[in-house]
């Protein structure tokens, strides 16, 4: 058990580490959120909201460097595609 808890700390493929980053980066380009509001036969009433802020948004980070030091730190590459050229970046 111990082992296996050792090798999750180890570096990832890399491009296993790219898709991990990718959330990342979107964060730091702009914060995430969504809004539920509802009601019932009743006339009850009810919502929720859901915000995430990344620190690296907060910071003004560049989402490529972002990226480009995340995929780094967990694979010990570099990625493979610049996170511009990803046809599922929406920056």
């Amino acid at each position: 058990m111990l082992l296996a808890a050792v090798a999750a700390c180890g570096p990832v493929p890399v491009e296993r580490a790219e898709d991990m980053c990718f959330r990342q980066a979107e964060l730091a380009l702009r914060p995430r959120g969504e809004v539920a509001l509802g009601a019932n036969s009743a006339g009850q009433k009810g919502g929720s909201l859901k915000l995430e802020i990344s620190s690296d948004y907060i910071q003004g980070r560049d989402p490529s460097e972002v990226y480009n030091s995340c995929v780094y730190n967990r694979s010990g590459q570099l990625p493979t595609r610049p996170l511009y050229s990803r046809t599922d970046w929406k920056g």
